[in-house]
């Protein structure tokens, strides 16, 4: 068991030095992996081709796996070597003060932890005297030991009025506690930090991402008191949020972000390089156990049982189901569509993604950016409408890879970023979810605060031009956030195939009618739908189509209507779906919203539809 002078002469500035060596490796790691995403897979693309192209493609992407797991890994040791020097720090400051008092009463402190004192012995006041005072008499030593009863009036003294004992009582017992306390965080730190190791190997397997989770977990317990999750903001502003990161120092963030990579990857308004690296180990180590839970389960079963005069459902495939396989296989084609964009960085000159948001809370969300958004000088944020969900991300994500291409294309000289933004949850079903505004409102915060996020990130409004695109439902989700002044951080709005935005005029968006653009397909039926549903606004006025009036009075519009008063852009693509084919007008009109051209917008005429 250590002494109390053990611990006085403990360095924990070792643990602090050796703290640091691990955060620089981990910060190497994480630079290398950077590096790898964003440097060398470019090159990979242009320069080899066929079997040779898959086989470096396969290797980047194990290299940039092993990176991350390193980055992570380290992180945790890092964050468990700190908060053990600063705990043992804070055992030593007791002792030290304990040592202190001793010192400055005379008092002896023995290698066992007993104190030695001088008794004194407080007489009563004298009759003869003419004033109320004590005197003390000393008569010889005693020590005290831990866990004698101390009094509860400091200095008066257990017993025989001696406050000379009752002192080193006190002081006994404060140097039993330090001492107790270190050897408790020893103890706490030792088990932590044994458990921190790798197995050999070049590949990280997903059992070794599983087992990096039960690390965090273990290391959230052990440093609970100096770096709890409580301290970090919940339902704040991204003003706050960012508030909160600046008044860290780099090394707290490095370690929040090491413990707590889901709650810090989900903050609006922190950058977006942090978001991105926080949220890619939730991604990695979600996938891993997901991946798992599906192969406990085996193989997906037959849905039916045919048989020679029916077909019957299949019970093992039901339970299956039941166990949560159909789950399990949807939340893996999300994330691997997500990955799947990172290994598309550098091809066709994609810049480097972005995971700004993922969890797979209900049916899961994702945000995720092609480019730097921080830095762009054109953003476009783009809301899918119902049943989006990360299942289905694949296809969301592809459409804002084409529209950034053609915005590059358009504006070569400037940066852009395009974002898929499933980060609310959007009805999944035509009827009835689809005719429900609630999805709408509660949606519309949630959006809001991420605009904000990110004009909090880039620094002001002025930064940075923003567009928001809602598709089918998620413009009635854009509608609900914009419908008050001042809400909405976007400078344009563009809506395709909007079933409507809960306002019956252009004038009521935050952005102002000039900067409110429609796109709807002559076959889109679900314009109509949507003032079926009631998800259009009203509005006194005549409606018109091509200049022509046809209604007049109290009528319901939707942006694809001449009397909501929005810009019409010319649309050549045919369905609900198609307003982002490559090569489309549909699709350039769009990039040239984003990019702030305006005068390159194509009007409706001709053949070409509205």
């Amino acid at each position: 068991m250590p002494t109390w002078r053990q611990l006085r002469d403990a360095r924990p500035t070792g643990f602090e030095n050796a703290a640091d060596g691990w955060g620089a490796v981990g910060n190497r790691a994480e630079a290398a992996r950077i590096r790898v995403d964003r440097e060398m897979a470019a090159p990979i693309h242009t320069t080899q081709k066929g079997e040779a192209q898959a086989s470096a493609e396969r290797d980047l992407t194990r290299l940039g796996r092993n990176f991350q797991y390193l980055h992570g890994e380290c992180g945790l040791i890092r964050t468990a070597l700190h908060n053990l020097a600063a705990e043992l720090h804070g055992a030593q400051r007791k002792l030290a003060q304990a040592l202190d008092d001793a010192a400055e009463l005379n008092f002896t402190v023995h290698d066992d932890g007993s104190v030695e004192y001088p008794r004194t012995t407080v007489l009563p006041p004298s009759r003869s005297t003419s004033h109320s005072t004590a005197f003390g008499t000393s008569s010889g030593t005693g020590v005290a030991v831990p866990g004698a009863p101390v009094p509860s009036l400091p200095g008066a003294g257990e017993a025989n009025g001696d406050p000379n004992k009752g002192r080193a009582e006190d002081i006994a017992e404060r140097i039993a506690r330090a001492v107790s306390s270190a050897i408790e965080i020893d103890h706490r730190y030792a088990e932590v930090l044994r458990r921190l190791k790798a197995p050999d190997g070049l590949a990280v397997t997903d059992a070794m991402l599983l087992d990096e989770a039960r690390d965090m977990g273990a290391v959230r317990t052990a440093v609970a008191t100096c770096l709890a999750k409580d301290g970090i903001p919940h339902g704040k502003s991204p003003a706050d949020n960012r508030t909160w990161w600046s008044g860290l120092t780099q090394e707290q963030r490095e370690e929040y972000v090491a413990l707590y990579p889901a709650e810090i990857g989900a903050l609006d308004g922190l950058p977006s390089a942090i978001r991105d690296s926080a949220n890619r180990t939730v991604l990695a180590e979600a996938r891993a156990r997901v991946r798992h839970e599906l192969d406990a389960l085996g193989p997906e079963p037959p849905r039916t049982i045919v048989t020679a005069n029916e077909i019957l459902p299949n019970p093992a495939w039901t339970a299956w189901n039941a166990g949560g396989g159909s789950r399990y296989r949807d939340q893996l084609k999300g994330m691997d569509a997500i990955q799947s964009r990172f290994d598309r960085t550098g091809v066709d000159g994609l810049p480097p993604a972005y995971l700004l948001g993922f969890d797979l809370k209900g049916n899961g969300h994702v945000i995720l950016a092609n480019g730097d958004p921080d830095t762009a000088d054109n953003t476009a944020v783009y809301v899918p409408g119902t049943t989006s969900r990360l299942a289905g991300a694949h296809g969301d994500i592809t459409r804002m890879t084409r529209l950034w291409n053609d915005a590059h294309h358009l504006a070569p000289g400037r940066t852009t970023s395009t974002i898929t933004w499933i980060g609310y949850d959007a009805p999944q079903s035509i009827v009835p979810e689809a005719m429900e505004k609630h999805w709408a409102y509660e949606g519309a915060p949630k959006l809001n605060n991420f605009l904000n996020g990110l004009q909090t990130a880039r620094g002001s409004q002025d930064a940075g031009h923003t567009t928001v695109i809602g598709h089918s439902y998620g413009s009635t989700t854009v509608g609900a956030a914009s419908k008050a002044p001042g809400q909405l951080a976007a400078h344009d709005i563009v809506v395709a195939g909007s079933p409507g935005m809960l306002v019956g005029d252009a004038k009521d968006l935050d952005v102002g009618e000039n900067h409110v653009w429609a796109e709807a397909a002559h076959d889109d039926p679900v314009p109509l739908g949507g003032k079926v549903a009631g998800l259009g606004g009203l509005k006194w006025g005549v409606e018109t189509w091509h200049g022509l009036p046809y209604n007049a009075g109290f009528v319901q519009t939707v942006p694809s209507d001449e009397a909501f008063g929005a810009h019409r852009m010319a649309v050549d693509t045919g369905g609900h779906s198609g307003y982002w084919d490559e090569g489309s007008y549909s699709l350039q009109n769009q990039a040239a919203v984003v990019t702030g051209r305006y005068n390159q917008v194509v009007e409706p005429q001709g053949d070409v539809d509205a």
